[in-house]
């Protein structure tokens, strides 16, 4: 995690350096949240390009193995919620489904995702039926899914299941907030709760900084203070993809 305070504190000892301005609690609380969102979604792209390329054998410097520790935080298994249909779990949030799995009696089967058209396709073809032991499942894009096994032997259908499905995801971040109480008419940091934390890897301390400051230029319309800090971010980004 990454400590919030020193995160505002080194924004504002930047931004307010040669008297570009102030940002006030609430518009950092803002950026804060925006950057953390643009550093996560970020690992996505970086898994996908660096997936591409050789590894690196060194078990301190691989991008990819880094990446991935980086995301391990927000790796949560659930089971999903039943009632009626199968509702993918939602506290926390979702905001990558990994794999699906059947789990019955013990023994789990991963499932394979289908889309509506496959769907159509292993329905009349009865050779790629679904079985507990090969089941698929259909997502919707608004938190729930179908899955089937096998047939039913009464009335020669294939079933939906809504039990015993099991999914792993990657969750949301959760919202940060820097807390203050105002003394003789000046925001002071309140370290208890309501203030909470960075959940981001403590390495990008510096890459929230600069992302903040380009947001607080944009705001300020300070340009040199937008360039200078997307100039540190580039020469970061450019370092990692050497």
């Amino acid at each position: 995690m990454v400590n919030i305070d020193t995160v505002y504190q080194r924004v504002l000892a930047i931004a307010n350096k040669e008297q570009r301005g102030y940002i006030t609690p609430q518009e950092f609380n803002l950026f804060a949240n925006q950057a953390q969102m643009d550093i996560f979604e970020q690992y996505f792209y970086d898994i996908n390009q660096f997936s591409r390329v050789h590894g690196n054998e060194t078990e301190t410097s691989d991008m990819l193995d880094l990446i991935n520790e980086k995301l391990d935080i927000f790796e949560v298994k659930g089971a999903a919620v039943t009632n009626g249909a199968t509702t993918l779990p939602t506290n926390p949030p979702i905001y990558r489904l990994g794999s699906v799995f059947l789990d019955i009696a013990g023994t789990t089967r991963e499932a394979e995702r289908v889309n509506e058209k496959d769907w159509a396709y292993i329905q009349n073809s009865p050779l790629m039926h679904p079985k507990n032991s090969r089941p698929v499942y259909i997502p919707d894009g608004n938190g729930l899914i179908r899955l089937f096994g096998s047939l039913n032997s009464v009335a020669g259908q294939i079933i939906q299941r809504t039990s015993g499905v099991v999914c792993n995801y990657i969750r949301r971040p959760g919202r940060v907030e820097w807390a203050y109480v105002v003394v003789n008419g000046y925001a002071q940091f309140n370290g208890t709760p309501p203030s909470i934390d960075f959940e981001l890897h403590p390495s990008e301390e510096t890459n929230l900084v600069l992302k903040i400051l380009q947001l607080s230029g944009l705001v300020m319309k300070d340009v040199g203070l937008y360039q200078v800090a997307a100039q540190e971010e580039m020469k970061d980004i450019q370092q990692e993809k050497q």
